[in-house]
């Protein structure tokens, strides 16, 4: 009996201690902060057309999952493939989501853009979603590893 309650308390140890860690390694608000302000600067860039400055949000490593396309990998690719965009002329996006532990976070979110394409005489309308890998950076920065995101329901008028 002692042997049972001995096993059974030095478990609950166990996980009372590894819950402890498991708290400790959540994001804080520092780092919920610091994600906001790389989306920040990235939907600025987004808008402008700055695609240098979108590309400074991605991690070096970084890739990229656009619908329809192949991979993108590494910052220098995903600034020419974000250089390929039509004029954008209206962009939004909502984080609906940040959790993470320790280094690596995740985003997910929506997004409402309207851009022109080549040859349209308007803009037209997209929604959709997005998920969003996050790796702190040895400066404290929060960006983006790994990014995909697609329509809700194709492009529209």
């Amino acid at each position: 009996m002692l042997k049972h309650a001995t096993f059974a308390l030095l478990t609950l140890g166990g996980l009372v201690l590894g819950a402890s860690r498991n708290a400790a390694a959540q994001l804080s608000d520092d780092d919920k902060k610091g994600i906001q302000s790389v989306t920040d600067r990235w939907l600025a860039a987004m808008r402008t057309g700055d695609t240098a400055g979108v590309a400074a949000t991605y991690t070096e490593d970084a890739k990229l999952f656009p619908p329809n396309a192949p991979a993108v990998q590494g910052r220098a690719a995903i600034a020419h493939f974000l250089g390929q965009f039509p004029k954008i002329t209206a962009f939004d996006i909502s984080l609906k989501e940040v959790e993470g532990h320790g280094n690596l976070a995740y985003t997910r979110g929506t997004y409402e853009v309207k851009l022109i394409p080549p040859g349209a005489k308007s803009p037209i309308k997209d929604t959709g979603k997005f998920m969003e890998i996050r790796r702190k950076e040895a400066d404290g920065s929060w960006l983006v590893l790994r990014d995909i995101w697609n329509s809700d329901h194709g492009v529209s008028q």
